[in-house]
C-alpha cells in the first residue's frame, strides 16, 4: 500500500510540474507575441558598477541606511553577521505609471541554510528601517521578497513572494507571508555560480516576475516565476531594496538596479526636462542666476585690479586652432630636418669607410698578383674580386640613398618656404610630411640592413701571406 501511495504521489508531482512548465511557456509565448512596449532608461532610479559610489561613499540619486556598505562595483546591503539590517532607496519619487526593474544580486553564505532574505520595494514612503527584511512594516505599495529562512517549517523555502499592502497590514512573519502573498514560486537563489537576476515588470496593471537562477552566464536566461493581474499600486513611489539577517547570516550584495520607463508602442514620451517639477526648475534657475552674478562681479574686480589689459581682447591671450596647427607643422619639419642631417652624416662616414676598404683591397689584390705570378694567389684573387664587387654594390646603394636624402631636403626646404608664405597649415602639408617620415624610416632600415650584412670594415678578414714550406733537415739523411 505504501509503495502504491508513493507512486501516486510521484505521478501527481510530475503532472504538477508539467502543468506549471506548460503554463509558464504559454505566458512567456503570449508576452513575446504581443507587441512589446517602448522602454526608456531612467538613470535617476538606477545604479550599477564599475563606478557605483562616489568618493564620499554615497550613491548618486540614492540614499542608504543601516548596515548597507556601498562600494565601486556593488552595494552590500547586509554583511554575513547576525542581526544586521540595511537598505537603499531612491531620493526622488517615480512619477510614471508603467515601469520595469532589473535587479542583479548575490546571496551567499557558508551554511546550507541562510537568513533572513532580501526585498525589492515600490512604496509611497522610504522604509529606511524596520522588521520586514530590514525595511518598515505597514508599507503602502508592493514588495517582492526573496525569503531564505523557513519560519513555518513547511520546507517551502527559499521562495519568492509578491506581497501588496495598503498601509494597514502587518507582515505575517511566522507563516513566511504565505497568507498574504499574491503570487509565489520556489527558487533557490543562494550560493549560485553566477549572479541571480530578477526582472519585475508592471505594465497595464499587470505585474510579472521573471527570475534568472544564476546557473549560466546568459543574462537573458529568465524563467517565469509569478504573475499578478488587476494589481493597483500607488502612482508615485520610491524604489528600494533591503535585506536582513537573523540567527543565521548571509552576504546580501546588489550589483545593479536598472529602472526603465514603459510606454505603449507608438506613444512618444516627453523629454526628461519637460517632466521636471516646477519647484526644481525654479531652484536650478535661481542657482544659475546667483552663479552668473558672482561671475560678473569677479570679472569687474579683475578688470579693476588689472587695468592694463582691459582693452586687450581675451582671444589674443590664447593660441588659436590655426596657430597651433602651424606650430605643430613647423616643429615636425624641424625634427625631420635634424634627423635627415644625422642620417646624412652617418652615410658620409659609411661611404668613406667603404672607399678606404675598397682601395686597400684593390692594392692588396694587385700586389699579390704581381708576387705570385698568377698561380699561387689565384684562389685569393677570386675571393678578393667577389669582395670588391660586393663593396661596389654597397657604394652604389649608398649613393642612391644619399641622392634620396638630397631630394627630401629640397622638398622640406620648399615646404617650409611655402608654409612661411601662406601662413597656415593644411591637411595636404601634414600628409606630405607624414610621407617623408615613412620614407626616412625605410631609409634607416636599409642602412641598418647594409651595416648588419657587411659589418665593420675593420673586422673583415685580412688576407695574409701563405706560410712558407718546411725547410729540409740534414739530420734526416
Amino acid at each position: 500500500l505504501s509503495i502504491t501511495r508513493l507512486a501516486a504521489n510521484a505521478c501527481l508531482l510530475i503532472l504538477t510540474l508539467i502543468f506549471h512548465h506548460s503554463n509558464a511557456n504559454n505566458i512567456v509565448a503570449a508576452a513575446s507575441t504581443a507587441e512589446a512596449p517602448n522602454r526608456r532608461f531612467e538613470y535617476k532610479y538606477s545604479f550599477k558598477g564599475p563606478h557605483l559610489s562616489q568618493a564620499d561613499g554615497n550613491i548618486p540619486f540614492w540614499v542608504h541606511s543601516g548596515n548597507a556598505i556601498p562600494s565601486a562595483d556593488q552595494v552590500r546591503i547586509t554583511p554575513s553577521l547576525r542581526s544586521q539590517k540595511g537598505s537603499v532607496w531612491t531620493k526622488t519619487t517615480v512619477n510614471f505609471d508603467n515601469w520595469e526593474a532589473e535587479v542583479t544580486f548575490r546571496v551567499s553564505g557558508r551554511g546550507r541554510m541562510g537568513a533572513d532574505g532580501l526585498a525589492i520595494w515600490f512604496t509611497t514612503a522610504q522604509g529606511l528601517d524596520g522588521p520586514v527584511y530590514g525595511a518598515a512594516d505597514n508599507w503602502n505599495g508592493i514588495g517582492i521578497f526573496f525569503d531564505s529562512f523557513d519560519n513555518d517549517g513547511k520546507k517551502n523555502n527559499p521562495a519568492v513572494l509578491v506581497v501588496g499592502n495598503n498601509g494597514k497590514l502587518v507582515y505575517d512573519h511566522p507563516n513566511d507571508g504565505t497568507t498574504q502573498s499574491l503570487g509565489t514560486c520556489l527558487r533557490d537563489f543562494r550560493n549560485k555560480p553566477y549572479p541571480v537576476r530578477a526582472k519585475i515588470t508592471y505594465y497595464k496593471r499587470t505585474l510579472i516576475v521573471l527570475i534568472n537562477n544564476g546557473f549560466t552566464p546568459d543574462k537573458d536566461d529568465y524563467e517565469f516565476c509569478t504573475k499578478v493581474d488587476n494589481m493597483v499600486i500607488p502612482q508615485e513611489g520610491y524604489f528600494g531594496i533591503s535585506a536582513a539577517t537573523g540567527g543565521l547570516a548571509d552576504d546580501h550584495d546588489v550589483l545593479s538596479f536598472l529602472t526603465f520607463r514603459l510606454s505603449e508602442p507608438g506613444q512618444e514620451l516627453p523629454p526628461p526636462e519637460a517632466e521636471m517639477p516646477k519647484q526644481d526648475k525654479d531652484k536650478y534657475q535661481e542657482e544659475f542666476e546667483n552663479f552668473q552674478q558672482d561671475l560678473d562681479k569677479k570679472k569687474e574686480d579683475y578688470q579693476k585690479e588689472h587695468p592694463d589689459i582691459q582693452g586687450q581682447p581675451i582671444e589674443d591671450m590664447y593660441e588659436s586652432v590655426n596657430d597651433r596647427e602651424i606650430r605643430q607643422v613647423f616643429e615636425g619639419q624641424n625634427r625631420i630636418h635634424l634627423e635627415i642631417k644625422q642620417l646624412h652624416h652617418q652615410l658620409a662616414v659609411i661611404l668613406d669607410e667603404q672607399r678606404r676598404y675598397v682601395s686597400v683591397a684593390t692594392d692588396e689584390i694587385s700586389k699579390r698578383q704581381g708576387e705570385s705570378g698568377g698561380q699561387v694567389g689565384q684562389a685569393p684573387s677570386q675571393e678578393m674580386g667577389a669582395v670588391v664587387a660586393t663593396q661596389q654594390e654597397v657604394l652604389r646603394n649608398l649613393n642612391e640613398l644619399r641622392n634620396s636624402f638630397y631630394e627630401s631636403l629640397k622638398q622640406i626646404g620648399a615646404s617650409q618656404h611655402q608654409g612661411n608664405a601662406v601662413g597656415m597649415g593644411t591637411y595636404e602639408t601634414v600628409q606630405h610630411f607624414n610621407d617623408i617620415k615613412e620614407h626616412l624610416h625605410v631609409v634607416k632600415r636599409n642602412i641598418e640592413h647594409l651595416i648588419t650584412r657587411n659589418g665593420n670594415p675593420s673586422e673583415k678578414q685580412v688576407m695574409n701571406c701563405p706560410d712558407p714550406p718546411p725547410m729540409p733537415s740534414c739530420l734526416d739523411q
